[in-house]
């Protein structure tokens, strides 16, 4: 089996913090990645939002589409609501051979407000949560049916981010509910992220590499600040970087144990004025190359 590895354009163009990456452009992240190694890249708003347009553009990098976010709103709209307002970007990324679509619910999450601590995030019962998680399953059959995969993102500030919150959805949903298996907001959420995909493995279709600075994110905790004010301080960082903790080797001995065959991601939003974007992606490439060697795990450098 073998896998690809791809990396969100996040470090060098934020969404959530524009003014923090105004220095640098999606042409820059796009050709530094290439350059790096990376034959994947996620979907990010400064990029063309037509399907045509994007494909001539990642063309352009020789970079393929290996995913990206979407902002669920579920918990407030209907299911036939929900596929009518992702069916543009399912048939997008259908059309471009994405693997999947990153889907998180966005309808109550703080993730965004940066006057919000983290420590709010909505947090809900197992019976909300299983009751989501059967809607949730009705999009993510209507999007199997279109060729695409649903993978869920557990995140910070949102309402999935701990590790009953996980179990919950996973238990509550249909197969065709896959996991987005992301280190650093598991780790980040408290939860236990080799136990993590022991149980939910077989869910597993797609996998985000984030590291994570274990003394940041405690401060944030214990100072009670938002989501946005840990990126900004440096709660994440890139796999191979001496100041994470996740242990990534575990993690790829795990996915070669389990035939994993998708994209590992490096997702790792930091302050660029700290951590230059090309040199990070960089270190967290050589770092993935490195491990998957170990690993027995057979890297696709295809675009």
């Amino acid at each position: 089996m073998s896998v690809r590895i791809g990396i969100s354009p996040i470090a060098w163009q934020n969404d959530d913090l524009p003014d923090l990456t105004a220095g640098f452009t999606m042409e820059q992240a796009l050709q530094e990645a290439r350059q790096i190694g990376y034959t994947g890249v996620e979907r990010g708003r400064r990029m063309p939002q037509d399907t045509d347009g994007l494909r001539h553009y990642l063309a352009a990098s020789d970079i393929a589409l290996c995913g990206g976010w979407c902002s669920g709103n579920l918990m407030v709209s209907t299911v036939a609501e929900e596929t009518e307002a992702v069916c543009q970007q399912v048939s997008q990324f259908v059309a471009l051979d994405a693997p999947c679509l990153v889907y998180a619910e966005c309808s109550n999450t703080v993730q965004g407000q940066i006057n919000t601590p983290v420590n709010d995030r909505p947090k809900l019962s197992r019976d909300e949560i299983t009751g989501y998680a059967a809607k949730l399953s009705d999009v993510a059959k209507w999007m199997a049916d279109q060729d695409l995969v649903l993978a869920y993102h557990h995140h910070m500030g949102s309402m999935i981010e701990d590790q009953d919150d996980i179990d919950w959805l996973m238990e509550g949903s249909a197969d065709e509910v896959t996991l987005l298996f992301d280190t650093g907001h598991l780790h980040f959420g408290g939860a236990d992220v080799m136990a993590t995909l022991d149980k939910w493995g077989h869910r597993v279709r797609h996998v985000h590499f984030k590291d994570v600075r274990p003394d940041v994110t405690a401060r944030i905790r214990a100072e009670n600040r938002s989501f946005l004010d840990g990126v900004i301080a440096g709660a994440f960082t890139v796999p191979g970087d001496p100041q994470g903790c996740v242990d990534f080797q575990a993690v790829t001995d795990a996915l070669a144990r389990m035939d994993y065959a998708g994209w590992i991601v490096v997702e790792a939003e930091q302050d660029p004025a700290k951590a230059n974007p090309c040199e990070y992606s960089k270190l967290g490439y050589d770092h993935i190359v490195e491990i998957c060697g170990k690993s027995g795990l057979t890297i696709d450098t295809r675009t």
